[in-house]
């Protein structure tokens, strides 16, 4: 009996042994690993909450933006075309600039069969042309001229025709006919 009981306390003095390392083990290597993966998990789920936070404001951003780029694209076309039921006032504008100008026998009317006339291929868009004849001095000319050019909605002077008047006057005088085309938003049905 004594051999067991000396063979039970070193088998048992062995695995006290062996807990006591794996225990020291345990501590050292374990309970740090586990800790840190406890903080790398806090940090994933804070990045993860972070990200979607992120994306969801960078849609509504990207959204904004977008809508103010839209809102801009759709001013930028305003400059170059003009409503239908705009396309009426058209003539009354270019009127007002004939008399900012004092350009004399100011005539204006439509070229072709109807006031708009559509584009081929053109879902959208339509266009006015009109011509335009008036008596002025050259600057007077030029500067009617350039207010045309500078008249929003656009007006594109395709071409014009310029003689000597025939009245005589104290200053030289032209007789001018310009070709004018403008760029007509069809109704939409």
């Amino acid at each position: 009996m004594k051999l067991y009981k000396k063979y039970f306390t070193t088998v048992a003095l062995i695995w006290a042994a062996c807990f006591t390392l794996f225990f020291f083990a345990y501590l050292l290597f374990l309970v740090p690993q586990s800790s840190a993966k406890k903080q790398v998990e806090n940090k994933l789920s804070d990045k993860k909450l972070r990200y979607e936070a992120i994306t969801k404001v960078a849609e509504e951003e990207n959204k904004n933006r977008l809508k103010e780029e839209i809102e801009q694209l759709r001013n930028r076309v305003k400059d170059f075309v003009i409503d239908f039921e705009d396309s009426a006032n058209l003539t009354f504008d270019i009127s007002q600039l004939a008399g900012e100008q004092k350009v004399a026998a100011f005539g204006i009317k439509s070229r072709g069969t109807s006031a708009v006339s559509p584009i081929p291929d053109s879902k959208y868009l339509c266009e006015s042309r009109m011509e335009i004849s008036f008596t002025a001095g050259f600057n007077q000319f030029a500067a009617f001229l350039n207010a045309l050019e500078k008249h929003r909605p656009v007006l594109f002077v395709e071409d014009f025709t310029i003689s000597r008047s025939k009245q005589q006057q104290q200053e030289p005088g032209c007789q001018a006919v310009l070709n004018v085309a403008t760029l007509v938003r069809k109704q939409q049905e």
